[in-house]
Protein backbone atom coordinates (compact mmCIF):
# COMPACT_ATOMS: atom_id res chain seq x y z
CA UNK A 1 0.00 0.00 0.00
CA UNK A 2 2.80 2.40 0.78
CA UNK A 3 3.97 2.25 -2.85
CA UNK A 4 0.47 2.70 -4.30
CA UNK A 5 -0.60 5.84 -2.45
CA UNK A 6 2.26 8.05 -3.72
CA UNK A 7 1.44 6.84 -7.25
CA UNK A 8 -1.96 8.52 -6.97
CA UNK A 9 -0.12 11.85 -7.09
CA UNK A 10 2.22 10.96 -9.97
CA UNK A 11 2.29 13.42 -12.87
CA UNK A 12 1.64 10.60 -15.34
CA UNK A 13 -2.12 9.85 -15.60
CA UNK A 14 -1.39 6.23 -16.57
CA UNK A 15 0.37 5.73 -13.23
CA UNK A 16 -2.55 7.31 -11.34
CA UNK A 17 -5.01 5.13 -13.25
CA UNK A 18 -2.97 2.01 -12.51
CA UNK A 19 -2.86 2.85 -8.82
CA UNK A 20 -6.66 3.26 -8.78
CA UNK A 21 -6.97 -0.16 -10.42
CA UNK A 22 -4.69 -1.68 -7.79
CA UNK A 23 -6.69 -0.06 -5.01
CA UNK A 24 -9.81 -1.60 -6.52
CA UNK A 25 -8.45 -4.94 -5.34
CA UNK A 26 -6.43 -3.84 -2.33
CA UNK A 27 -8.33 -0.89 -0.88
CA UNK A 28 -8.38 -0.47 2.85
CA UNK A 29 -10.04 2.12 5.02
CA UNK A 30 -6.83 4.19 5.13
CA UNK A 31 -6.78 4.50 1.33
CA UNK A 32 -10.47 5.20 0.81
CA UNK A 33 -10.25 9.00 1.13
CA UNK A 34 -7.44 9.12 -1.41
CA UNK A 35 -9.44 6.99 -3.82
CA UNK A 36 -12.46 9.28 -3.38
CA UNK A 37 -10.24 12.26 -4.21
CA UNK A 38 -9.24 10.57 -7.47
CA UNK A 39 -12.84 10.88 -8.69
CA UNK A 40 -11.96 14.54 -9.36
CA UNK A 41 -8.74 13.83 -11.27
CA UNK A 42 -8.30 15.91 -14.45
CA UNK A 43 -7.84 12.75 -16.56
CA UNK A 44 -11.03 10.87 -17.47
CA UNK A 45 -9.29 7.47 -17.41
CA UNK A 46 -8.31 8.06 -13.79
CA UNK A 47 -11.85 9.14 -12.87
CA UNK A 48 -13.25 6.02 -14.56
CA UNK A 49 -10.88 3.77 -12.61
CA UNK A 50 -11.65 5.58 -9.35
CA UNK A 51 -15.42 5.28 -9.78
CA UNK A 52 -15.08 1.61 -10.67
CA UNK A 53 -12.99 1.00 -7.57
CA UNK A 54 -15.52 2.83 -5.40
CA UNK A 55 -18.55 0.99 -6.79
CA UNK A 56 -17.33 -2.54 -7.49
CA UNK A 57 -17.66 -4.96 -4.61
CA UNK A 58 -16.83 -7.94 -6.83
CA UNK A 59 -13.12 -7.03 -7.10
CA UNK A 60 -12.48 -6.66 -3.41
CA UNK A 61 -11.39 -9.42 -1.10
CA UNK A 62 -13.33 -7.97 1.81
CA UNK A 63 -16.23 -5.63 2.31
CA UNK A 64 -15.03 -2.08 2.87
CA UNK A 65 -17.38 -0.19 0.58
CA UNK A 66 -17.74 3.47 1.52
CA UNK A 67 -21.12 4.78 2.58
CA UNK A 68 -23.19 7.47 0.92
CA UNK A 69 -21.88 10.11 3.31
CA UNK A 70 -18.48 9.76 1.62
CA UNK A 71 -19.17 8.97 -2.03
CA UNK A 72 -22.68 9.97 -3.03
CA UNK A 73 -22.01 13.69 -3.51
CA UNK A 74 -19.03 13.19 -5.84
CA UNK A 75 -20.94 10.52 -7.75
CA UNK A 76 -24.01 12.75 -8.15
CA UNK A 77 -21.84 15.62 -9.34
CA UNK A 78 -20.05 13.53 -11.97
CA UNK A 79 -23.23 11.77 -13.09
CA UNK A 80 -24.85 15.11 -13.87
CA UNK A 81 -21.94 17.12 -15.20
CA UNK A 82 -18.82 15.17 -16.14
CA UNK A 83 -17.90 15.82 -19.78
CA UNK A 84 -16.86 12.19 -20.36
CA UNK A 85 -19.73 9.71 -20.91
CA UNK A 86 -17.67 6.79 -19.54
CA UNK A 87 -17.15 8.66 -16.29
CA UNK A 88 -20.90 9.39 -16.09
CA UNK A 89 -21.57 5.70 -16.75
CA UNK A 90 -19.32 4.65 -13.85
CA UNK A 91 -20.81 7.35 -11.64
CA UNK A 92 -24.27 5.93 -12.39
CA UNK A 93 -23.12 2.57 -11.04
CA UNK A 94 -22.02 4.17 -7.79
CA UNK A 95 -25.17 6.30 -7.48
CA UNK A 96 -27.19 3.15 -8.18
CA UNK A 97 -25.83 1.50 -5.04
CA UNK A 98 -27.87 4.01 -3.04
CA UNK A 99 -31.08 4.02 -5.10
CA UNK A 100 -32.95 2.03 -2.44
CA UNK A 101 -32.01 4.35 0.38
CA UNK A 102 -31.54 7.89 -0.92
CA UNK A 103 -34.06 10.02 -2.82
CA UNK A 104 -31.24 12.09 -4.36
CA UNK A 105 -29.84 8.96 -5.99
CA UNK A 106 -33.25 8.08 -7.44
CA UNK A 107 -33.78 11.59 -8.77
CA UNK A 108 -30.32 11.69 -10.37
CA UNK A 109 -30.75 8.29 -12.00
CA UNK A 110 -34.15 9.22 -13.39
CA UNK A 111 -32.78 12.49 -14.77
CA UNK A 112 -29.83 10.74 -16.41
CA UNK A 113 -32.11 8.04 -17.79
CA UNK A 114 -34.18 10.62 -19.63
CA UNK A 115 -31.75 13.49 -20.33
CA UNK A 116 -28.16 12.31 -20.64
CA UNK A 117 -26.77 12.87 -24.14
CA UNK A 118 -25.16 9.41 -24.16
CA UNK A 119 -27.42 6.43 -24.96
CA UNK A 120 -25.12 4.19 -22.91
CA UNK A 121 -25.47 6.40 -19.82
CA UNK A 122 -29.24 6.63 -20.28
CA UNK A 123 -29.44 2.84 -20.50
CA UNK A 124 -27.21 2.23 -17.45
CA UNK A 125 -29.09 4.83 -15.36
CA UNK A 126 -32.35 3.12 -16.30
CA UNK A 127 -31.06 -0.20 -15.00
CA UNK A 128 -30.37 1.34 -11.58
CA UNK A 129 -33.48 3.55 -11.41
CA UNK A 130 -36.74 2.25 -9.88
CA UNK A 131 -38.28 -0.26 -12.24
CA UNK A 132 -34.91 -1.10 -13.81
CA UNK A 133 -33.48 -4.61 -13.83
CA UNK A 134 -30.64 -3.94 -11.39
CA UNK A 135 -32.88 -1.89 -9.11
CA UNK A 136 -35.35 -4.78 -8.92
CA UNK A 137 -32.66 -7.42 -8.47
CA UNK A 138 -31.00 -5.51 -5.60
CA UNK A 139 -34.19 -4.57 -3.79
CA UNK A 140 -34.07 -5.39 -0.08
CA UNK A 141 -36.41 -8.17 0.97
CA UNK A 142 -39.88 -7.06 1.98
CA UNK A 143 -40.43 -7.11 5.76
Amino acid sequence: MNAIRPGLRDENPAVREGCCRLLDHLVDTDSMDELITMADDPDARVRIAAFHALSCDRCKSDSCAPGPDRVLEPALHHLSSDPDPQVRLRAAELVGKFAHSDARAVAALKASHTKDPSPAVRKKAGWYAPGGTIYERTAPPAP
